[in-house]
């Protein structure tokens, strides 16, 4: 058991420099299986608003607001996760991408 934590934690400590690419990265894919889902909620609940407000109210959320997710998210998700000891951190991240992955294929979108 102690050479399977020696391993993760091996494999872990590699991770920590990249820390904030991962945490975008992960944003990021969060984003693209949940974006549809959010489109969908705006498309019907603008339904019958005229055009120049259907198409501010999705540039305004696509661009602006994806991006604000983005941009703040990512650090502060970084700053969590260099919290994590190096052997959790590995199987905390391969977790979350096979979530998202997962919830990604539930939903049709792979």
């Amino acid at each position: 058991m102690s050479k399977l934590i020696e391993f993760l934690s091996y494999l872990g400590s590699f991770i920590y420099p990249w820390l904030t690419e991962v945490s975008t990265a992960i944003i990021a894919c969060a984003l693209v299986v949940f974006g549809s889902d959010i489109n969908l909620f705006l498309r019907r609940y603008l339904t019958g608003r005229s055009f120049i407000i259907r198409t501010f109210i999705f540039v305004l959320v696509n661009a602006f607001g994806y991006g604000l997710i983005i941009v703040k998210l990512s650090p502060l998700l970084a700053q969590y996760m260099a919290g994590v000891s190096s052997h959790w951190l590995f199987l905390l991240i391969i977790a979350i991408f096979f979530t998202i992955g997962g919830w990604a294929q539930r939903n049709k979108q792979v």
